[in-house]
């Protein structure tokens, strides 16, 4: 076996393929401003800078183009990470990769909640990468060829390295993200962030912030980046410090990013954090709603949730520049019968347009699978894929579990929710009412290139929605009204008409999903048996047909 800790030694970190129809792969989206795919790979980026920097390094996006045999014919090693969603291409690239004879580093988020899965790779490095890939280097030092390393340890943020965003080119990516805490104080059931990250928020310096923002900014990019905690605001007094610091930062640089994050619900109780995020520029936050229901968001110990009134939280965001972004879930125990009526009156008083429904999953080492467990009502393959074509996220698989209600209420609760809010007429109507309270103040300014690339992509999305009279209507409608009543809202509002394209494409693919999933339960003709059997025995596995998704 060659030393790989030579100096030549070629790295090859590959970021496996998500579904063209998971909720965040706006890949046409991206195609209307000439990008290739939302985000880049930041975990493997921070990956290529904690391995030995005296190695050759080659970053292959499967979400940007194909992993061709010469990729792994240039290689020494193979490096694969990645989130559940991502688990049978990873299990295929290993073997793939074996094929050529070389060793495979596996790590990320599924690998680290059940590395069981995942013995086929040489070395698996569970955890925080900060804490474990010390522990392999020296394991490759001493010439073993196999390997697991993990550790209770966290990371310390202080210490964090920049990461490799020299492997990548930025007009590939709508975004590029950035971290800057782990952790979340919270302790929602269903979350697998604690049980990872802890829920003692640990941050990066004002100056570690300042010096990744620098070198991107030096490497050329400009325009958005996303700050990808899980809780951006965890640690609210850090957080207003950096958020200072990065506004004579980007007032010093005239403005070269704009930004969006997570963060929960209690940014509305903040209006001096508010104005502090206006101030440098954020667009969009992502909010964990999960449902309206309090008896729910109690019993899942979302309580950071309760007693407070959603649509008035969202709105006040709303006035200070930010469109939320929200996800929402269905299969709560002890949610109502009445859940559907109740999510759609919560997303269109909200106005959130980009909602995200999902039904409810008990990810591996959670306090929610422990529970459903302990009472055995988890199934054995739970946090297994059956097939990488179906069940792309949490909107399309979930409920791995005997469900409280019955699972075919669920369902059909889901298939009613997602039918309705993204239907043309109430999708545009909440882009409207988003728009009109949008009190923005962009700091932002493109440049002339992408000033007309933004400007060919209205023309493109304008001609493609315009054309069809399922969307013609609404759409034109919304331009109008928020160009009448508040014109500074009308570039975010052309924004979300853009994912429209996105979330018909994506919402048409689950409700065929779920309309099968349904049928597939209603030819048992036994409701309470499909309760307590297996997720293989209750829908049987359907082969999957390919057929185009026309547009209306």
């Amino acid at each position: 076996m060659k030393n790989l800790l030579n100096k030549d030694t070629r790295c090859l970190i590959i970021q496996s393929a998500f579904s063209e129809f998971s909720f965040w792969n706006y890949v046409d989206v991206c195609k209307m401003v000439g990008a290739k795919y939302p985000s880049a790979p930041l975990g493997l980026l921070t990956v290529a800078a904690l391995l030995p920097q005296q190695w050759l390094f080659k970053l292959a996006d499967e979400n940007i183009e194909p992993v061709l045999d010469e990729h792994f014919e240039w290689a020494d090693i193979v490096c694969i990470g990645g989130m559940l969603p991502q688990q049978f291409n990873m299990l295929s690239l290993i073997d793939r990769a074996h094929q050529f004879d070389l060793p495979v580093v596996v790590g990320g988020p599924d690998p680290t909640s059940q590395p069981e899965l995942y013995q086929s790779a040489d070395y698996l490095v569970l955890g925080e990468g900060e804490v474990t890939i010390p522990l392999f280097i020296a394991d490759l030092a001493r010439g073993c060829n196999r390997g697991q390393y993990q550790s209770d340890d966290k990371a310390d943020m202080i210490q964090a390295v920049v990461p490799r965003f020299d492997l990548i080119r930025f007009q590939d990516y709508l975004q590029i993200g950035i971290q800057y805490s782990r952790g979340c104080p919270f302790q929602c059931e269903f979350c697998n962030i604690v049980e990872l990250f802890g829920r003692t928020p640990r941050t990066k310096t004002q100056a570690q912030m300042l010096r990744e923002l620098q070198t991107l900014y030096d490497l050329g990019h400009r325009g958005h980046i996303d700050i990808v905690d899980d809780n951006f605001i965890g640690n609210k007094k850090e957080v207003k410090k950096v958020l200072t610091a990065v506004r004579e930062w980007s007032r010093k640089n005239k403005y070269p990013f704009y930004f969006s994050t997570e963060c929960s619900i209690n940014l509305a109780d903040d209006d001096d954090l508010m104005q502090k995020m206006k101030d440098v520029d954020f667009r969009y936050v992502f909010i964990g709603i999960e449902t309206p229901e309090e008896t729910a968001l109690l019993m899942a110990n979302k309580t950071n949730n309760v007693n407070k009134p959603l649509d008035a939280a969202i709105q006040k965001i709303y006035t200070f520049g930010m469109i939320v972004n929200a996800g929402f879930i269905i299969g709560f125990d002890h949610e109502s019968d009445r859940i559907a009526e109740n999510m759609i009156h919560c997303i269109r008083d909200s106005g959130v347009a980009m909602a995200m429904l999902g039904m409810l999953y008990a990810l591996p080492d959670t306090q929610l699978s422990r529970r459903l467990t302990k009472e055995g009502r988890l199934f054995e393959d739970s946090s297994t894929l059956r097939d990488d074509r179906e069940m792309i996220d949490q909107t399309s698989s979930g409920l791995n579990f005997i469900t409280y209600r019955p699972r075919l209420n669920i369902l059909k609760d889901y298939l009613q929710i997602e039918q309705i809010i993204y239907d043309p007429v109430n999708y545009f109507k909440r882009v409207t009412a988003t728009a009109i309270q949008l009190k923005c103040n962009p700091k932002y300014k493109p440049g002339l290139i992408k000033w007309l690339k933004t400007g060919l992509a209205f023309i493109k999305l304008s001609r493609r929605l315009g054309e069809n009279r399922s969307t013609a209507w609404p759409y034109f409608k919304m331009i109008f009204s928020v160009l009448f009543k508040n014109p500074p809202g009308l570039e975010p509002a052309v924004n979300l008409s853009a994912m429209f394209i996105h979330f018909h494409k994506q919402s048409r693919f689950i409700i065929k999903h779920i309309i099968r999933e349904i049928e597939a339960i209603e030819k048992h003709h036994d409701n309470e048996k499909s309760k307590r059997v297996s997720c293989d025995q209750v829908v049987p596995k359907i082969e999957y047909i390919e057929e185009p998704l026309e547009f209306y």
